[in-house]
């Protein structure tokens, strides 16, 4: 396993929808470990492959699913760990309102390191795919796991979480992400090589 560098804000790799993934599970092996590997040591929840630069539609996560319906408590809740590949994604209906202030709707993300704004998102979300087998499989979930969800397929369509943003939360982010010069390709971090940006 290789711990790939991670592809910054500003690359058109992340700006631009993924092609489907034809290859077989003994073919993407590699690239799925490797995607793993990166995700875990950069202490991310989720991984899309265009983060590391590649242009195929699929993504791993590790991610804690503890969320019922409306904010309750999932009673056998915990971690779950996967990967979906060519990922379908439905949802509950976005919310119209501003996103809470409190921290409970904030979002980041490794590919805008250091960096967090309250981001709208449904309470539901499921996606069908394939796993790293090549069997059919549904995820789906509620609260924080249905906000990793949406966020790792709007990766796979070529857009990142600042872009959902509204209102002053749209503007800060434009404001940081100027401040910090990453309007360019080819920047990268490496997990375990750079700082961590997230203060982990």
């Amino acid at each position: 396993m290789t711990i790939r560098p991670i592809v910054i804000y500003g690359d058109p790799v992340l700006h631009t929808p993924t092609e489907p993934v034809t290859e077989s599970p003994e073919e993407l092996a590699e690239l799925i470990a490797d995607m793993h590997a990166t995700m875990d040591a950069a202490n991310g929840v989720g991984l899309a492959a265009n983060q590391i630069g590649i242009n195929k539609r699929l993504f791993v996560y590790h991610c804690p699913d503890t969320e019922g319906p409306d904010g309750t408590e999932k009673p056998e809740g915990g971690m779950r760990r996967g990967t979906v590949i060519n990922p379908v994604l439905e949802t509950s209906e976005i919310p119209k309102s501003m996103p809470a202030t409190d921290g409970s709707e904030h979002e980041g993300c490794l590919s805008l390191p250091g960096l967090a704004f309250p981001t709208g998102r449904a309470d539901w979300a499921k996606v069908t795919g394939t796993d790293e087998n090549g069997n059919r499989i549904e995820v789906e979930g509620y609260g924080f796991f249905a906000r990793c969800l949406q966020h790792e397929v709007g990766h796979l369509d070529g857009y990142v979480y600042t872009d959902v943003l509204v209102g002053r939360n749209k503007r800060r982010a434009k404001k940081e992400i100027k401040a910090n010069g990453w309007k360019v390709p080819n920047n990268t971090w490496t997990p375990g090589v750079d700082e961590d940006p997230f203060g982990h």
